[in-house]
């Protein structure tokens, strides 16, 4: 084994890379079936409402609390359900949901993240699906998100992970 930290392992081999695979095109509709109805949620639930987020950050309104909440408690009971009935994936893996320790770093990403939406009104969720209901002006947010992704991948090594 090369001198890879353990922490680079966990990032590197979550999973098999679905390049490496060959399937037909019509294997992967299921995804943008999903996204599709994932983008119609959205919009119905006013999570890409640019308004309903700055009701959120201004403190004015529960809608989007209660949205976050909602999610983060469906998503503790789904990994709970997934650990305990050793639920495998559509092709069969196993799935692994490995420790992670806590590191000052999730604090001031998570900051970031948050300025970065109170700023735009979008975060990468809602991010597409503000743009495909004709805010194109968003479109400046996917750039921005897409080089800041740029240049975590570039300094990621130099951080104190």
């Amino acid at each position: 084994m090369t001198d890879l930290k353990e922490t680079d392992i966990h990032q590197n081999t979550a999973c098999t890379n679905e390049s490496s695979l060959n399937r037909p095109w019509y294997y992967y509709i299921r995804y943008l079936m999903t996204g599709i109805i994932f983008g119609i949620v959205f919009v119905k639930a006013e999570v890409i409402s640019w308004f309903r987020i700055q009701e959120m950050f201004r403190l004015q309104s529960f809608h989007m609390y209660g949205i976050i909440g909602s999610a983060v408690f469906v998503g503790m009971i789904s990994v709970w359900i997934i650990k305990k009935f050793r639920i495998k994936t559509l092709d069969g893996e196993s799935i692994n949901v490995p420790f992670k320790k806590f590191s000052k770093g999730q604090i001031y990403g998570g900051l970031i993240f948050g300025f970065g939406w109170a700023m735009t009104g979008a975060c990468p969720g809602p991010l597409f699906a503000q743009i495909g209901t004709g805010a194109l002006a968003v479109s400046m947010t996917l750039l921005s998100a897409i080089a800041g992704t740029w240049v975590y991948g570039y300094v990621r090594d130099k951080l104190p992970h």
